[in-house]
């Protein structure tokens, strides 16, 4: 379980693109063998294309105003970290750039608890999916497009979380 929160616990995402694009950075370096940085690419993130080897599995997610929630499965060794970091690094010179400020967006590096049983795992999918309710950004999670909750229920096709492991 991955999560960080604005510095200051100052709002991460202001728009629908800022959690959009957040979402394609992220689904563009989970990619282990990319040929150039996601703001070079000519690639749509989105086009569901195939990759090789990935650096970990989106198993499911929830962006919130504030702060993030990725449950990731590690593919490979330090592809967590790795992962993060480029996701971070991309997504805050994205911001940065785009609101004409500098410095820290986020309240430092990400956070992790690692899973270690199958309870764990559920609770904290559950948890994570659970999230926009409790901090009543929506009265019905089907309607929340920030979170992996729809594509679990089939309502959107995005394919982009391994439920395997869940299911």
């Amino acid at each position: 379980h991955v999560f960080n929160r604005g510095v200051e616990k100052r709002q991460i995402f202001p728009t629908k693109r800022d959690y959009q694009r957040f979402l394609e950075t992220l689904i563009y370096y989970q990619d282990a063998n990319l040929p150039v940085r996601f703001s070079f690419s000519k690639l749509s993130p989105a086009s569901n294309k195939p990759q090789e080897k990935k650096l970990a599995e989106i198993v499911c997610y929830s962006l919130m105003p504030t702060h993030f929630h990725l449950l990731l499965c590690q593919t490979i060794e330090k592809g967590i970290t790795t992962l993060m970091s480029k996701l971070s690094n991309s997504y805050v010179k994205f911001f940065n750039t785009k609101y004409k400020r500098i410095g820290s967006l986020f309240a430092g590096p990400f956070r992790a608890v690692r899973i270690e049983n199958e309870e764990q795992l559920l609770h904290v999918n559950r948890y994570i999916h659970l999230n926009p309710l409790i901090d009543f950004l929506v009265k019905d999670l089907r309607f929340y497009h920030y979170s992996s909750y729809p594509e679990y229920l089939n309502l959107i096709k995005t394919n982009i979380c391994s439920k395997e492991p869940i299911l």
